[in-house]
């Protein structure tokens, strides 16, 4: 257990988001970015930032993170982070692909077993480079890897999968120090 205090919350247009190596951004699916937010954070990324996205589902919500991506760096693609990225082996070596439900889409089935809802499009771990090759963009799509991290107490929420959420969350912190 380690005592990290509590989250900050900084607009992206506050210069304290320089004082931070690494963002982590939520629902990204109802972004509806300014101008002055997008150019903060392309700038913020090519600084050497690096921003984690999580909790978005579906075609909808992928549809307005790509827009707003598109906005911030219109010459990158979103792009499958593969098997051999240093991403998935800067700390733990991650070869599987599991999705990471949140909550919501847990179900307590037959004696008491829990079951993930499957959903209509499956995981993705995707992401943005700039032009050295360093991942600038992590991106959990259809899947809440956050969800995993808080609710990792809770007893029907399936260890396995909060073991490959906080796996994740180690590597990205640790890539984001050291890229």
């Amino acid at each position: 257990r380690i005592d990290i205090g509590e989250g900050r919350h900084a607009p992206l247009t506050d210069d304290r988001i320089y004082d931070y190596p690494w963002v982590y951004a939520t629902q990204v699916g109802y972004w509806n970015l300014t101008r002055p937010e997008t150019d903060r954070l392309r700038e913020y990324l090519l600084r050497g930032g690096f921003l984690v996205v999580d909790d978005f589902h579906g075609p909808e919500d992928w549809a307005v993170f790509r827009e707003s991506m598109e906005r911030v760096f219109p010459d990158r693609p979103i792009v499958d982070i593969g098997e051999a990225d240093p991403l998935l082996h800067v700390f733990y070596d991650i070869d599987q692909r599991t999705q990471i439900p949140g909550l919501r889409h847990l179900r307590i089935g037959p004696g008491g077993r829990t079951m993930v809802q499957p959903q209509a499009t499956p995981p993705r771990w995707r992401g943005i480079y700039d032009d050295a090759g360093r991942l600038v963009v992590a991106i959990n799509f259809n899947m809440d890897i956050g969800d995993a991290w808080e609710h990792a107490d809770l007893p029907e929420y399936p260890e396995p999968m909060t073991a490959l959420a906080y796996r994740f969350g180690i590597n990205y912190v640790i890539y984001s120090f050291t890229h």
